[in-house]
This record gives C-alpha cells, sequence and structure tokens, in this order.
C-alpha cells in the first residue's frame, strides 16, 4: 500500500486530491522565466500540496509524496542559488526538473495503487477483521468459520476478512505455545491463508458464494503494513489501527470480531463496530462454592461470639 487514507477519511475525497496535487505539480514545472521563479512556484505547490493533504493521507506518505530530501535540498538553494548568470540557472534549474520530475512519478504511483485499492475493495461487501483469538478460540476452523451469522443483517453480501499482517506473526508465535490446541489452530489457520495469499495478483478467495444466493462469498485479504509504518507497541492496539486503515480503503463500516472484553472496549471508543464474541462459562465450579460456603460459616461463628 503507497498512500493510507486517514481514519473517517472518505477515499475518493483522497483518491480526488492526489490527482489535483499531480496536477499542480505539472503547472509549477510549467511556469516560464528563469529557473528562480520555477523554484519559487514549485515550493508554493509543496505548500498547497501540505495544507490539501496533511487532513488526508499520514505523515509518512506526506513525507514521501511531498515534504522529500529533495524538497529540503531545494528549500536550501532558496537562500543561495539567486543569481542570473546561466550557470547558476541551469543547476537550478535542473535541481527543480528532477524533484517534479520525481515527484510525477510518485503521485502516478500513488494514485494507481490507491485506485486499484478502492476497485478492489467495493463498498457494497461486508467488511471484518477478526482478531488474533477467534482464529484460535472459536469452535468453527476457518475454513468452516460462517461469517454472516457473525455479521447479521446481509447474509447474500460477500465477506471480506482482512487480516492484518500482525495477526499473521502473533500465529506464528502461537504454533510455538505450550497449549496443544492453540498450537494446531495456529498452525492450521495459517495453513489455509498461506493458500489463499500465494497468489498476490487475485483476492484469495475462501469460501464461494452459495448456488442459491442465501450466502456470499468469503475473502481473504492481506493488509500489509505501509512503507514506513511503526507498530504500536500494544498488539491489540495495533489491530484496531489496521482495521481502521481497513475502514478508511473499504469506504464503509469494518466490525472488529472478537471475544476479548477490552479489545471490544476499546476498538468501540476507536469508532469501530464491534461484534463481541462469548463462551458459555458454564455453572460455577464446586470448589468456588466451597469457598463461598466456609467464609458464609467463619462469619456466622464470628457474629455468635460477639
Amino acid at each position: 500500500m503507497l498512500v493510507a487514507p486517514l481514519p473517517g477519511v472518505n477515499r475518493d475525497d483522497v483518491l480526488k486530491t492526489l490527482r489535483e496535487t499531480a496536477s499542480t505539480a505539472i503547472d509549477a514545472g510549467n511556469t516560464h522565466g528563469l529557473a528562480y521563479a520555477r523554484l519559487c512556484a514549485y515550493l508554493e505547490w509543496v505548500t498547497a500540496s501540505v495544507r490539501m493533504l496533511e487532513c488526508r493521507i499520514t505523515a509518512a506518505d506526506l513525507g514521501r509524496l511531498v515534504l522529500t530530501p529533495g524538497y529540503e535540498r531545494l528549500l536550501s538553494a532558496a537562500g543561495s542559488l539567486t543569481g542570473a548568470d546561466m550557470g547558476t540557472q541551469r543547476v537550478l534549474g535542473g535541481m527543480v526538473s528532477e524533484e517534479l520530475r520525481q515527484r510525477g512519478r510518485a503521485f502516478e504511483d500513488a494514485i494507481r495503487d490507491l485506485d486499484n485499492q478502492i476497485t478492489g475493495w467495493p463498498e457494497n461487501s461486508r467488511y471484518t477483521v477478526p482478531d488474533t483469538g477467534i482464529y484460535i478460540e472459536h469452535e468453527q476452523k476457518l475454513r468452516d468459520l460462517d461469517f454472516a451469522t457473525l455479521l447479521p443483517g446481509f447474509a447474500d453480501k460477500t465477506v471480506r476478512v482482512a487480516v492484518p499482517i500482525i495477526i499473521l506473526d502473533e500465529l506464528d508465535g502461537l504454533k510455538r505455545s505450550g497449549d496443544a490446541h492453540r498450537r494446531w489452530r495456529a498452525g492450521y489457520t495459517l495453513a489455509v491463508m498461506e493458500e489463499a495469499f500465494a497468489n498476490t495478483r487475485v483476492p484469495g478467495l475462501l469460501r464461494n458464494p452459495a448456488p442459491d444466493g442465501t450466502r456470499g462469498g468469503v475473502i481473504l485479504d492481506l493488509l500489509l503494513d505501509p512503507r514506513g509504518h511503526v507498530r504500536l507497541p500494544i498488539n491489540d492496539d495495533e489491530i484496531i489501527d489496521r482495521a481502521l486503515a481497513a475502514q478508511a480503503l473499504a469506504g464503509t463500516a469494518v466490525t472488529l470480531l472478537t471475544f476479548d472484553t477490552g479489545q471490544a472496549a476499546r476498538a468501540r471508543s476507536a469508532g469501530l463496530r464491534v461484534n463481541k464474541l462469548t463462551v458459555p462459562i458454564g455453572e460455577e465450579p464446586p470448589e468456588t462454592r466451597g469457598r463461598k460456603a466456609k467464609r458464609s460459616s467463619a462469619a456466622g461463628a464470628a457474629d455468635s461470639g460477639s
């Protein structure tokens, strides 16, 4: 992913703004007159581009697209390469032209990548991010998991299951767990995902739609970390952050699936839909009831003594 829209930002608006910003870069490059005039036009373009993009894309993306090392060099040159002689103008003109050429290619790549993401994530699908616990603790294994029952109301729609790369890392770690069930489930889930993600040019089909139209298909989407992304120190927070990134790309709500009460609370606070699943707790263990009875007896004896 070359560009990550900020959470809550409309993906189509980001794409439109990227195209407009790329177009104005061409206008800056076509400025007539001395090279210094082109430099001033370029610096004005940078200022305007930051103003337009800083509320739409991440700071890291803004640094790669606009606030580059080339920008820093040209900003420094604005105070030194001011001579009108031919040599100075040639050097300065070459620097400006090369930076604008590189910005043009960077914007082309970002626009193409985001456009492909939007095309590949249609708004009429249902989107979900299950946390690692769903793959390990749910009674149904990944191939059998009926996502339509976990995302009620739209059983006939395609379900897109976004899988942040940190989920794969957590599953890899669980393959070394001392718990046999967790170890097996992690290995099984990774094998299914490996098969789904093997062809990077097509979505990872997990299940075809039902022939009678009562169930939509299920597709796994690997959500890689953007370039320069720094993970949050707590994995649960990182999963929520990636789910929010998926929501911005999908252009529609993403539902987090979890068994974890704390994870559910954090996700709701961050603006995600949440389906907090539960495991039946069963009857109170006999040893717990026994301890309560002893405490009651001891309290009663104390009251009698007083």
